[in-house]
Protein backbone atom coordinates (compact mmCIF):
# COMPACT_ATOMS: atom_id res chain seq x y z
CA UNK A 1 0.00 0.00 0.00
CA UNK A 2 1.34 3.33 -0.73
CA UNK A 3 0.86 5.18 2.42
CA UNK A 4 3.09 4.94 5.67
CA UNK A 5 2.17 5.12 9.32
CA UNK A 6 0.73 8.60 10.08
CA UNK A 7 0.18 10.02 6.66
CA UNK A 8 -1.66 13.34 6.38
CA UNK A 9 -3.27 13.23 3.11
CA UNK A 10 -4.98 15.89 1.74
CA UNK A 11 -7.75 15.57 -1.00
CA UNK A 12 -9.17 18.78 -2.86
CA UNK A 13 -10.61 20.24 -5.56
CA UNK A 14 -14.50 21.46 -6.92
CA UNK A 15 -17.58 20.22 -5.72
CA UNK A 16 -17.29 16.41 -6.62
CA UNK A 17 -14.58 16.51 -3.30
CA UNK A 18 -16.56 19.03 -1.38
CA UNK A 19 -19.79 17.28 -0.95
CA UNK A 20 -21.46 19.23 1.79
CA UNK A 21 -18.37 19.29 4.14
CA UNK A 22 -18.41 21.04 7.21
CA UNK A 23 -15.80 23.99 6.86
CA UNK A 24 -15.82 24.32 10.66
CA UNK A 25 -15.05 20.57 11.15
CA UNK A 26 -12.38 18.85 12.64
CA UNK A 27 -10.08 17.91 10.10
CA UNK A 28 -10.62 13.60 10.08
CA UNK A 29 -14.32 13.71 11.55
CA UNK A 30 -16.93 12.99 9.45
CA UNK A 31 -18.79 16.02 9.53
CA UNK A 32 -15.59 17.01 7.79
CA UNK A 33 -15.25 15.11 5.37
CA UNK A 34 -18.88 15.64 3.37
CA UNK A 35 -20.17 12.71 2.26
CA UNK A 36 -18.38 11.63 -0.98
CA UNK A 37 -15.76 9.86 -1.87
CA UNK A 38 -13.36 11.46 0.67
CA UNK A 39 -15.31 10.14 3.75
CA UNK A 40 -15.30 6.15 1.52
CA UNK A 41 -11.66 6.51 1.43
CA UNK A 42 -11.11 7.93 4.71
CA UNK A 43 -13.56 5.12 6.38
CA UNK A 44 -11.88 2.24 4.35
CA UNK A 45 -8.25 3.47 5.16
CA UNK A 46 -9.60 3.16 9.07
CA UNK A 47 -11.17 0.44 9.14
CA UNK A 48 -8.65 -1.76 7.15
CA UNK A 49 -5.13 -0.46 7.75
CA UNK A 50 -5.84 1.15 11.58
CA UNK A 51 -2.34 0.79 12.52
CA UNK A 52 -1.60 3.26 9.69
CA UNK A 53 -3.22 6.14 11.83
CA UNK A 54 -3.86 8.15 8.32
CA UNK A 55 -5.58 11.67 8.86
CA UNK A 56 -8.10 12.40 5.44
CA UNK A 57 -8.64 16.02 4.86
CA UNK A 58 -11.10 17.60 3.02
CA UNK A 59 -10.14 20.19 0.78
CA UNK A 60 -12.69 20.68 -2.06
CA UNK A 61 -14.50 23.62 -2.71
CA UNK A 62 -17.64 23.43 -4.77
CA UNK A 63 -17.61 25.49 -7.91
CA UNK A 64 -13.49 25.65 -8.46
CA UNK A 65 -12.10 25.81 -11.71
CA UNK A 66 -8.42 25.73 -11.57
CA UNK A 67 -8.70 29.53 -11.29
CA UNK A 68 -9.71 29.21 -7.69
CA UNK A 69 -7.98 26.27 -6.61
CA UNK A 70 -4.90 27.97 -7.29
CA UNK A 71 -5.82 31.24 -5.54
CA UNK A 72 -6.18 29.20 -2.76
CA UNK A 73 -3.54 25.99 -2.36
CA UNK A 74 -1.26 27.91 0.04
CA UNK A 75 -3.58 28.77 2.39
CA UNK A 76 -6.31 25.99 1.87
CA UNK A 77 -3.56 23.35 1.15
CA UNK A 78 -0.08 23.02 1.75
CA UNK A 79 -0.17 25.34 5.00
CA UNK A 80 -1.75 21.81 6.39
CA UNK A 81 1.87 20.27 5.65
CA UNK A 82 0.42 17.16 3.65
CA UNK A 83 2.79 14.26 3.27
CA UNK A 84 0.25 13.24 -0.12
CA UNK A 85 -2.14 15.36 -2.12
CA UNK A 86 -4.72 14.53 -4.08
CA UNK A 87 -5.98 16.44 -7.14
CA UNK A 88 -9.61 16.24 -8.67
CA UNK A 89 -9.87 19.83 -11.02
CA UNK A 90 -10.91 20.51 -14.19
CA UNK A 91 -14.94 19.32 -15.00
CA UNK A 92 -15.99 23.06 -13.85
CA UNK A 93 -13.24 24.63 -16.00
CA UNK A 94 -15.25 22.58 -18.60
CA UNK A 95 -18.39 23.18 -17.77
CA UNK A 96 -18.22 26.45 -17.62
CA UNK A 97 -17.89 26.60 -21.20
CA UNK A 98 -21.35 25.25 -21.28
CA UNK A 99 -23.16 26.33 -18.52
CA UNK A 100 -22.29 30.26 -18.92
CA UNK A 101 -22.75 31.17 -22.08
CA UNK A 102 -25.55 33.81 -21.83
CA UNK A 103 -22.98 35.50 -19.08
CA UNK A 104 -20.34 36.00 -20.97
CA UNK A 105 -17.77 34.83 -18.33
CA UNK A 106 -14.31 36.41 -18.45
CA UNK A 107 -12.66 33.63 -16.60
CA UNK A 108 -13.43 30.79 -18.71
CA UNK A 109 -10.09 28.29 -18.62
CA UNK A 110 -8.83 26.77 -21.91
CA UNK A 111 -6.75 23.91 -22.51
CA UNK A 112 -3.15 25.24 -22.17
CA UNK A 113 -4.63 27.15 -19.07
CA UNK A 114 -5.14 23.97 -17.31
CA UNK A 115 -2.02 22.79 -18.40
CA UNK A 116 -0.46 25.98 -16.63
CA UNK A 117 -2.54 25.73 -13.65
CA UNK A 118 -2.26 22.42 -13.25
CA UNK A 119 1.30 22.16 -13.42
CA UNK A 120 1.65 24.95 -10.88
CA UNK A 121 -0.41 22.90 -8.07
CA UNK A 122 1.92 19.95 -9.01
CA UNK A 123 5.55 22.20 -8.52
CA UNK A 124 4.21 24.25 -5.91
CA UNK A 125 3.13 20.55 -4.18
CA UNK A 126 6.56 19.12 -4.67
CA UNK A 127 8.25 21.93 -3.25
CA UNK A 128 6.60 21.93 -0.37
CA UNK A 129 7.41 17.99 -0.09
CA UNK A 130 4.05 16.71 -1.03
CA UNK A 131 3.42 13.17 -2.64
CA UNK A 132 0.61 14.44 -6.08
CA UNK A 133 -1.91 11.90 -6.87
CA UNK A 134 -3.78 12.99 -10.17
CA UNK A 135 -6.84 12.29 -10.79
CA UNK A 136 -8.12 11.86 -13.59
CA UNK A 137 -11.28 14.64 -14.61
CA UNK A 138 -14.76 12.69 -15.46
CA UNK A 139 -17.81 13.54 -16.68
CA UNK A 140 -20.67 10.24 -16.47
CA UNK A 141 -21.35 10.37 -20.47
CA UNK A 142 -20.96 7.39 -22.45
CA UNK A 143 -21.17 9.34 -25.80
CA UNK A 144 -17.67 10.43 -26.75
CA UNK A 145 -19.32 12.63 -29.36
CA UNK A 146 -21.68 14.96 -27.03
CA UNK A 147 -19.76 18.45 -26.95
CA UNK A 148 -19.12 18.91 -23.36
CA UNK A 149 -17.42 15.07 -22.90
CA UNK A 150 -15.09 15.65 -25.86
CA UNK A 151 -14.38 18.47 -24.31
CA UNK A 152 -13.80 16.80 -20.27
CA UNK A 153 -11.71 13.93 -22.90
CA UNK A 154 -8.76 16.87 -23.88
CA UNK A 155 -8.97 18.00 -20.34
CA UNK A 156 -8.15 14.40 -18.92
CA UNK A 157 -5.67 13.70 -21.75
CA UNK A 158 -3.56 16.77 -20.37
CA UNK A 159 -4.17 15.50 -16.96
CA UNK A 160 -2.77 12.51 -17.83
CA UNK A 161 0.24 13.49 -19.96
CA UNK A 162 0.92 16.47 -16.64
CA UNK A 163 1.17 12.80 -14.74
CA UNK A 164 3.38 10.79 -16.89
CA UNK A 165 5.93 14.07 -17.34
CA UNK A 166 6.02 14.67 -13.43
CA UNK A 167 6.26 10.57 -12.95
CA UNK A 168 3.42 11.19 -10.70
CA UNK A 169 0.35 8.22 -9.67
CA UNK A 170 -2.23 8.98 -12.33
CA UNK A 171 -5.75 7.59 -11.32
CA UNK A 172 -8.11 7.15 -14.20
CA UNK A 173 -11.57 7.55 -12.92
CA UNK A 174 -12.98 8.59 -16.38
CA UNK A 175 -11.84 4.64 -17.79
CA UNK A 176 -13.59 2.92 -14.66
CA UNK A 177 -16.97 5.42 -15.28
CA UNK A 178 -16.73 4.34 -19.04
CA UNK A 179 -16.38 0.89 -18.59
CA UNK A 180 -19.06 1.01 -15.87
CA UNK A 181 -21.59 2.64 -18.41
CA UNK A 182 -21.27 -0.09 -21.12
CA UNK A 183 -23.64 -2.44 -19.62
CA UNK A 184 -25.33 0.47 -17.01
CA UNK A 185 -27.30 3.53 -17.22
CA UNK A 186 -24.87 6.84 -15.88
CA UNK A 187 -28.28 7.62 -14.05
CA UNK A 188 -27.11 4.91 -11.68
CA UNK A 189 -24.31 7.00 -10.30
CA UNK A 190 -25.38 10.57 -10.98
CA UNK A 191 -27.90 12.83 -11.69
CA UNK A 192 -26.51 15.71 -13.71
CA UNK A 193 -24.12 13.84 -15.69
CA UNK A 194 -21.19 15.49 -13.09
CA UNK A 195 -22.19 15.01 -9.46
CA UNK A 196 -21.89 11.53 -8.51
CA UNK A 197 -24.40 10.02 -6.15
CA UNK A 198 -23.24 7.47 -3.31
CA UNK A 199 -23.09 5.25 -5.81
CA UNK A 200 -21.03 6.98 -8.25
CA UNK A 201 -18.84 8.17 -4.92
CA UNK A 202 -18.35 4.58 -4.00
CA UNK A 203 -16.85 3.66 -8.02
CA UNK A 204 -14.64 7.01 -7.57
CA UNK A 205 -13.15 6.05 -3.81
CA UNK A 206 -12.78 2.17 -4.77
CA UNK A 207 -10.61 3.05 -8.02
CA UNK A 208 -8.95 5.34 -5.95
CA UNK A 209 -8.35 2.66 -3.23
CA UNK A 210 -7.02 0.40 -6.22
CA UNK A 211 -4.62 2.43 -7.85
CA UNK A 212 -2.37 2.98 -4.25
CA UNK A 213 -2.62 -0.57 -3.48
CA UNK A 214 -5.62 -0.93 -1.02
CA UNK A 215 -5.98 -4.50 -0.02
CA UNK A 216 -9.12 -4.93 1.24
CA UNK A 217 -8.27 -8.42 2.78
CA UNK A 218 -5.23 -6.94 4.67
CA UNK A 219 -5.42 -7.45 8.48
CA UNK A 220 -3.54 -5.23 11.34
CA UNK A 221 -0.57 -7.49 12.34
Amino acid sequence: MLFKKNTKLVLTGDSVTDFGRDRNGWPGTEPSLGTGYPRVISAELAAVYPELKILTINRGVSGDTTNELVARYQADVLDLHPDVVSILIGVNDVWRHFDSTFLHPTDLVDLPLYREHYQWLIDQSKAAGAQVLVMSPFFFEANHNDPMRKMVDEFTAAAKELAATNDLLYIDIQARIDAYLKNNSPYLLTPDRVHPNYIGHTLVANEWLHAIGFDADHRQD
